[in-house]
């Protein structure tokens, strides 16, 4: 066998061993593991022998034998790919060429079905010209399909199909029909061709099909036709030609706002075995700023090499598996699929934070840059700038701190050269980078570099050592709460901060009970559906807590830092600056922080740095805010259990449950201690990234657990309500009109939120004169769009509906001031698409525009970034349009839109007005889209493209039944089994 060959399988064997190897071995130790668990693994390759193997390991400097002892000089390289959204690539049977399908469908669905499948994977077959019949067209077709483009709506534009005969036989032309949607053409032949009155087409005979478009809306309307022909004499076997066509309405803003280059799906890349030097570079000075020791260490907790294997094949047996990870199966699918209890509590978040550091390896290599340049800092010139697209937006999420690798383009030697460059500040689309010496001693402007992103570990560590102290300081009572029904304690008599407070009985409910403790050592929740103000009854709370008890300390925290900044200055203005603290993480830009925090924080002006004070210091404020992984320094730092008497969770159904014991465990007392958790389980949930540990409940908040799975935080069967003394849910919506607030109240809140926003505020756009009827501030404009990608992006976007937000948004400027309207600055509105490429688009659609440029301060982004926020007007663009024949409900797929947290939350942001533009089509196969669009219609809220005029889903079935296509087809064109999840990254 080639050496290069054993070298190979040789560094495949140091890649088993993973953490076995210890560096140094004897040679008949991993002779026995070689044979035993190595070789012969795979029957499709011949390994070669173990005395082959060490030799070209010797040979190539990768070990070095001393007295019988085998000492390994290089570390395992992680070379697999173990994406958990994609099925390994393994030898596959062909898939069977029709779609499965349900046993509940009629016949004649199920033969649509069929033939839907075969129209998609057959494609080429089925336009293909044959039986000597040729069909062109006038537009001539380009890449199969006939395409063209309306300049104005309204005008007529005919297509025409020409057919010839040109075989040597005679054909008869029996029949012809189109399947489409939309009832915006019509077909039009001299003879009106039908079975009952086939055309005779004679060899060199021609006949022509017209077709008549005529577009009254903006926007994309594909459409195939069918041709049928049968051979004479009868009884001949029949075929078929398809032809597809595209028409669009051109829109003004499609030359700026289309793909920049076709899309290509994102490639698999194969990491090669390479043999590398690192070359460490020079963190920040920021994060040395730490003040005291750590008391409570910070293990490493890596992950074991075969859970990698194991997620790559989806948990499944595989004879690929390595003999560990077939041994090892068992043991952690039980670990998956077991219930979780505090006996299982620390283990099964270990595997499940391990799945998710795993895939997260994967998402971050996918920013990876290659033949990058760099250029010296002007204002530093030991830091290096790099241009990093995307990093404002935290695509990829780079924070101080966190090491990027470089090497030289094009390098080939054995012996690659990575440098280690630290983060030390990240500026807009850049970031500037600290190596070391001996790199910027030999760095020249016009250099080349491959550039890999790295995973910051700390925030996994700090949930791996949380989830370990919570089963250690065993906080069973406060996670798995099982409190029978006792005396209800009485309730304080208080007076109210905020006096706004005194008039709302929820709000002044849940103070009460968290200040007696009713619920302790259970937590208490404040369900907060949107707008009812559950920051503010956490506020007061801790205003009273800390008036009633002098001895109390809080601690506050939320998953986000702009939910801690709104939390801190909220309680400023109550309560002495001296005694609340604003705890900031080292990495956190200073330039972000409210000015009026900066007086109450650990900002350092000297170091010029947030430094983390001495234990001694905190311990005197009588609250700290600070965000949940922040929260885990002051478990390093040695805050002792019980210092915090009371703890806080803000927007606590948004963060996973480890990242919420980060700030439980190890600081509160499970008898004498007290938590609080806000949020909202009806909201977006934590972001996952690993499906296996979505699918086995990391996705799964500590709030919505306890709520979906606990009885004490249940309705009662009999009263249907919530015990008061563990849940207080709040009522009164401060925020939005009724009827925008009407759908998500009846789905998600079981129509107990009463309408209690400002009437004038709430009333501003009830009589806004391009409302489709006036006192209903609500608007779903249909639009029927085209969703695309460009490059390598798997993010969608459409243009068509970007149009009709623009348009929307210029009627917004024209009315401003005008017949009672109020003046509108950029802050007002807020505009919501689900993924990040659309969002591109309307900004870059918005700087174009010298008109709505000058709202600056207009907010574009996807649904996570506006939880927790409000506008007066909001604008939704849903994206998803493919229109590809008629999607049925087993054919469905409109990505992560479909998600009823985000359409939630979408939909719940808006005061005065609600705007909403989407594929009406598309969006009715959504079970709670139909209500939202049915309610539209019904109020007349309701404009653009009339859904009415699509193809019914009976009528399409009805006309794909009467084709006579053969279904006995070859092999697919595409595998569809492999749904596209890309969607999933555009978060």
């Amino acid at each position: 066998m080639p050496l290069l060959d054993c070298l190979e399988s040789g560094l495949d064997f140091i890649e088993i061993l993973g953490e076995r190897i210890s560096y140094s071995r004897s040679k008949s130790e991993l002779r026995d593991i070689y044979n035993h668990e190595f070789k012969g693994r795979r029957r499709d390759i011949k390994d070669p022998n173990f005395s082959n193997v060490l030799y070209a390991l010797v040979k190539f400097n990768k070990v070095h034998i001393r007295h019988g002892i085998v000492f390994i000089n290089v570390k395992p390289q992680v070379r697999v790919y173990c994406d958990q959204w994609r099925r390994p690539r393994v030898p596959q049977t062909p898939a069977p060429p029709s779609t499965p399908l349900n046993s509940v469908l009629t016949p004649k669905k199920k033969m649509a079905m069929k033939i839907l499948h075969e129209l998609k994977v057959n494609r080429k077959v089925l336009t293909s010209d044959k039986g000597g019949i040729e069909i062109t067209s006038d537009p001539a077709a380009s890449g199969g399909k006939v395409k063209f483009t309306v300049e104005r709506l309204n005008e007529l534009f005919i297509i025409k199909f020409n057919i010839l005969n040109k075989g040597t036989n005679c054909i008869n032309f029996t029949y012809y029909t189109a399947l489409h949607k939309f009832h915006c053409f019509t077909l039009k032949d001299e003879r009106n061709v039908t079975r009952a009155c086939p055309l005779f087409l004679c060899p060199g005979e021609t006949y022509e099909v017209a077709v008549r478009y005529t577009l009254s809306h903006y926007g994309y309307f594909p459409a195939t036709v069918y041709f049928e022909f049968c051979p004479d004499p009868p009884g001949s076997a029949p075929f078929c030609i398809v032809r597809e066509m595209e028409a669009l309405a051109k829109i003004p803003l499609a030359v700026d706002l289309g793909p920049v280059a076709p899309y290509k799906p994102f490639q698999v890349v194969t990491y090669k075995p390479v043999d590398t030097v690192v070359v460490p570079g020079v963190p920040p000075q920021v994060n040395m700023c730490y003040v005291g020791k750590m008391m409570v260490k910070l293990k490493d907790y890596k992950y074991p090499y075969h859970l990698k294997e194991l997620a790559k094949h989806r948990m499944e047996d595989s004879e690929y598996l390595s003999a560990e990870a077939r041994r090892k199966l068992p043991s952690v699918k039980n670990l998956l699929n077991s219930s979780l209890s505090m006996k299982t509590y620390a283990d099964r978040f270990h595997l499940l934070l391990y799945l998710e550091e795993i895939q997260m390896e994967v998402d971050i290599r996918k920013y990876d840059l290659q033949n990058q340049t760099m250029t010296p800092d002007p204002s530093n010139k030991k830091l290096l700038i790099l241009q990093v697209p995307g990093v404002a937006e935290n695509r990829p999420s780079v924070i101080p701190g966190d090491c990027l690798k470089v090497s030289r383009s094009g390098d080939t030697a054995q012996q690659i050269t990575q440098y280690c460059g630290y983060v030390h500040r990240v500026e807009l689309e850049r970031v500037k980078l600290g190596f070391s010496k001996k790199f910027l001693e030999t760095f020249i402007s016009n250099m080349k570099f491959d550039v890999e992103f790295t995973l910051s570990q700390l925030t996994l560590r700090l949930q791996h050592r949380a989830v370990e102290l919570a089963v250690n300081h065993q906080l069973g009572e406060v996670l798995f709460p099982s409190r029978t029904a006792g005396a209800d304690p009485p309730l304080p008599e208080l007076r109210m901060c905020n006096r706004q407070l005194e008039k709302n009985q929820q709000q002044r409910a849940a103070v009460q009970r968290i200040v007696a403790g009713s619920s302790k050592p259970a937590p208490h929740l404040v369900f907060g559906p949107p707008g009812t103000g559950k920051t503010i009854t956490l506020v007061e709370a801790m205003n009273q807590i800390s008036r009633a008890d002098q001895s109390a300390h809080i601690l506050a925290s939320a998953p986000s830092n702009s939910a801690c900044d709104l939390l801190c200055e909220r309680l400023l203005v109550h309560m002495n600056p001296h005694q609340v603290y604003r705890l900031f993480a080292s990495s956190r830009d200073p330039r972000t922080v409210p000015k009026s925090l900066l007086k109450n924080c650990n900002w350092d002006q000297q170091q010029d740095a947030f430094v983390f004070p001495d234990k001694s210091v905190l311990m005197n404020y009588k609250i700290i805010v600070a965000t949940m992984f922040t929260a885990g320094r002051l478990v390093s730092g040695g805050i002792p259990v019980g210092h915090f008497t009371h703890i806080f969770l803000d927007e606590a159904g948004q963060a996973a449950e480890p990242e919420c014991v980060i700030a439980i465990a190890g600081l509160l007392s499970p008898g004498t201690g007290q938590l609080v958790l806000a949020g909202d389980p009806k909201q977006l949930g934590p972001i996952v990234r690993s499906r296996l540990a979505l699918e086995h409940g990391l996705g799964l908040s500590l709030l919505e657990r306890l709520m979906e799975q606990n009885a004490l935080y249940q309705k009662s069967g009999d009263t249907k309500r919530f015990d008061k003394r563990f849940v207080t849910k709040l009522l009164r919506n401060y925020r939005s009109h009724a009827a925008i607030l009407k759908i998500p109240n009846e789905k998600f809140y079981d129509g107990e939120l009463q309408v209690f926003a400002d009437e004038r505020e709430r009333e501003t756009y009830c009589n806004w004169e391009h409302l489709p009827r006036k006192g209903f501030p609500v608007i779903f404009h249909g639009v029927v769009g085209k969703d695309e990608r460009e490059a390598n992006s798997p993010s969608f976007f459409n243009v068509s509906e970007i149009y009709v937000l623009m348009e929307y948004l210029h009627k917004l400027k024209d009315t401003q001031g005008k017949k009672g309207l109020p003046k509108l600055s950029g802050k007002d509105i807020g505009i919501i698409a689900p993924y990040r490429k659309q969002v591109e688009k309307i900004r870059k659609a918005l700087r174009a525009d010298a008109v709505l440029s000058q709202w600056s301060d207009l907010k574009v982004g996807c649904v996570e970034e506006f939880q927790g926020q409000e506008r007066k007007i909001i604008m939704v663009s849903t994206v998803r349009s493919s229109m590809n024949y008629v999607r049925m409900d087993m054919d469905f797929n409109i990505g992560f839109l479909s998600n009823a947290k985000r359409l939630n939350v979408a939909l719940t942001r808006a005061k005065s007005l609600m705007i909403v533009v989407g594929n009406p089509v598309i969006l009715n196969k959504d079970p709670v889209w139909k209500e939202f669009i049915s309610y539209c219609v019904k109020e007349k809220g309701y404009t653009g493209y009339d859904f009415k005029e699509a193809e019914g889903e009976d009528e399409l079935v009805a006309t794909l039944c009467v084709l006579r296509i053969c279904l006995d087809s070859g092999n697919p064109e595409s595998d569809e089994r492999n749904m596209d999840l890309e969607w999933r990254n555009e978060q």
